[in-house]
């Protein structure tokens, strides 16, 4: 065990039952960690099930809101990994109030806790939409920050509060991730190349919007290796670096031929015209220059992880169950 990984024992991931989270909690554990996953659970209670009998794995259903809570849980905490949010565009501006509560308000107060308590290193996923849309060809880390919408806005504000926290004893470290995408026991259909390799698999027909607009992606493995492996990093490698984290900038055109190629059957593409032309394309150079991270499984891997979901059967009904769908879950979701 190396020495950084025995400083690093304990671990609260908030957000731990979420889209990454439920697939980040096992390699954490697998890995030999003791985690705590604090999450409202509110797409379903049973994503962690190939672990629940772990003694490693704790699991708080609470809010992240709740400050209370979290400095009942927080104290023999070495790092904290913070996924919790409420995730997309749509579902942000269904209730900004809510949306905000959670995602910008309660993060200081999360910081402050997990210094008082001793933590001593604090992972924040923030988004590669904070970038805005930029003419550069490669968008890097020390580009400006213009963000289009209030979830991209609170995501940048939250890098400056936890900028301003750091210090010796407080390791930091930002992450903006590309969208991520492929299989995961708490699935999501409103992603990208999920999206399209839904209707590929369940219509045999891909609808595309435009088309020429650039999409930063991820595959979900890569980025939950990412998470398991910054545990074991030296302080100095990491601390106060803000970092993308993205594998290939694909156009929707590109991502949804990959995917036909993917399936032995016919599958047709219709594309249609869009007011929306927003490209996103980012840099993951200086992650990998100064840290060596190099993703493994690609987007092709992403699709192909799904279609086997499909096929094994793990992702009933795709069409009409809304708790693949975010925003579907937020409109009956009764929190304030």
């Amino acid at each position: 065990m190396s020495e950084q990984k025995q400083q690093i024992r304990n671990i609260l991931v908030t957000g731990g039952a979420g889209y990454v989270g439920s697939v980040l909690v096992p390699k954490l554990v697998k890995a030999g960690y003791q985690v705590t996953v604090l999450d409202l659970y509110i797409y379903g209670t049973e994503v962690l099930q190939s672990i629940k009998a772990n003694p490693l794995l704790k699991e708080v259903i609470g809010d992240i809101r709740d400050q209370n809570l979290l400095k009942k849980i927080m104290p023999k905490i070495d790092a904290v990994i913070h996924l919790a949010c409420i995730s997309n565009d749509p579902s942000f501006e269904l209730d900004p109030n809510l949306a905000k509560s959670i995602n910008y308000d309660a993060f200081p107060n999360l910081v402050d806790i997990a210094k008082d308590s001793g933590v001593k290193r604090f992972i924040y996923a923030s988004s590669s939409s904070v970038y805005g849309i930029k003419k550069e060809p490669y968008v890097t880390e020390d580009l400006s920050l213009q963000p289009l919408t209030d979830y991209s806005k609170y995501k940048a504000l939250c890098e400056d509060i936890l900028e301003q926290k750091r210090q010796n004893d407080f390791i930091t470290l930002t992450l903006r991730p590309a969208t991520v995408c492929g299989y995961s026991p708490r699935m999501r259909l409103d992603l990208t190349v999920n999206i399209l390799t839904n209707h590929a698999v369940n219509n045999r027909n891909i609808r595309v919007f435009g088309g020429s607009q650039m999409r930063p992606n991820i595959n979900i493995e890569d980025m939950t290796d990412l998470y398991v492996k910054l545990m074991t990093f030296p302080d100095k490698a990491i601390d106060g670096k803000i970092f993308n984290v993205g594998h290939q900038n694909h156009k929707v055109s590109q991502i949804a031929e990959l995917v036909k190629s993917k399936l032995d059957y016919d599958v047709s593409i219709n594309t249609v015209p869009t007011n929306d032309h927003r490209s996103y394309h980012i840099s993951s150079e200086a992650i990998s220059r100064e840290l060596g991270f190099k993703p493994k499984h690609g987007i092709d891997g992403a699709i192909s992880n799904v279609i086997t979901a499909f096929s094994r059967r793990l992702i009933p009904d795709p069409m009409t169950k809304p708790i693949y769908y975010n925003i579907e879950v937020m409109k009956n979701l009764n929190l304030k």
